[in-house]
């Protein structure tokens, strides 16, 4: 299994990370249990949740159930050593009750929540799962409107007091490093002008999503993680499974992520499967599976990327682990260029 580096933080990491949103719904707590050991034997030691996870669906009862599931191997197991869990605090308009955004006095409290969730002393990665401020995730970038925003100096101010307690928490060991989640470049710059004046933690990584069908950080963001060390963590790099094929031609396999919700988070369209259909394509002529292409290709990307990949059930695990060493050659990543130009951004 190669290995990488959280950004310039120091902490070294699997080139591959386990997603966990769907533990405690779609996946019961013992799978899960058993998910993070056979990661752990092919190699795979980065484990990423939320506080809002579960997902597939969310609820508010459901909110921190994952993390303690995690808590619980952590304690049962004994080898918090071996992981490195990376885990978020929820953004401004969550669907759990009480959430307040992100800023200097909710930070100390999110975070030794999640600890205590977690059943260890540190987190290695604290992240913000999405800015308080109006953002384009979530497919918001088709009518996104800046002019809804906070000012500059607003932001600027909340950045560099949220930063001040950041410092904090890492003095006293409870967090190793900081990454941000569906930010934007001018965010994550904004970020690291606040550490830059308060001595906080420098940007470690950022975990947007990315795939062959979804490539919003291919200019600004990739450049700024290339020129600021800042690793990409690629969560959805399957497209929501869509990448699998198993969604083509109407089916919905029984337990499936759509059975949850029909449009996967707005990626459901016709232009979508048709993209599907030419990256399939492009796998069977490369005799390349295309759950390992889709994977492959992002690790190949010209800037430093993990991605993050959820299983429901052991065989999808088995399957993934299954082609963790394929790479893939020129030939076949010039179809995969092809295709993206003819299928540019489907949803």
């Amino acid at each position: 299994m190669k290995r990488t580096e959280l950004g310039r933080s120091g902490i070294g990491v699997s080139g591959y990370c386990l997603g966990t949103m769907t533990w405690g719904t779609q996946t019961p707590e013992p799978d899960a249990h058993a998910q993070i050991e056979r990661a752990l034997d092919a190699g795979i030691d980065f484990l990423d949740t939320a506080k809002m996870y579960p997902v597939n669906p969310m609820k508010p009862e459901t909110a921190g159930l994952t993390e303690t599931i995690i808590g619980n191997w952590v304690n049962q197991s004994g080898r918090r050593k071996d992981v490195v869990i990376a885990t978020k605090h929820t953004g401004r308009r969550s669907a759990v009750p009480g959430d307040k955004g992100i800023g200097p006095d909710t930070v100390r409290a999110e975070l030794e929540a999640s600890l205590r969730r977690l059943q260890t002393e540190y987190v290695d990665l604290y992240q913000f799962h999405w800015p308080n401020r109006a953002h384009f995730a979530f497919r918001q970038n088709w009518a996104f409107d800046p002019r809804k925003q906070p000012s500059k100096a607003e932001v600027r101010d909340n950045m560099e007091a949220t930063m001040e307690v950041l410092a904090d928490l890492v003095k006293e060991g409870k967090m190793r490093a900081f990454g941000l989640s569906n930010e934007s470049a001018w965010g994550t710059l904004g970020w690291l002008k606040a550490a830059d004046s308060t001595g906080g933690p420098r940007v470690a990584a950022i975990q947007n999503e990315y795939s062959l069908m979804c490539r919003l950080f291919d200019t600004d963001l990739a450049e700024a993680g290339h020129q600021e060390g800042i690793t990409l963590l690629a969560f959805s790099p399957l497209a929501a499974g869509l990448l699998s094929g198993k969604y083509q031609g109407g089916a919905i396999p029984e337990g499936s992520r759509m059975t949850h919700g029909p449009e996967l988070g707005g990626r459901v369209n016709p232009r979508a499967f048709g993209a599907v259909d030419a990256y399939l394509k492009v796998a069977e002529t490369h005799g390349v599976d295309p759950i390992h292409m889709a994977l492959a290709w992002t690790v190949a990307r010209p800037f430093p990327t993990i991605p993050i990949f959820g299983a429901t059930t052991m065989a999808q695990l088995d399957h993934v682990i299954a082609g963790l060493d394929v790479t893939l050659d020129e030939q076949t990543l010039d179809a995969i260029s092809k295709a993206h130009r003819a299928h540019p951004m489907p949803y």
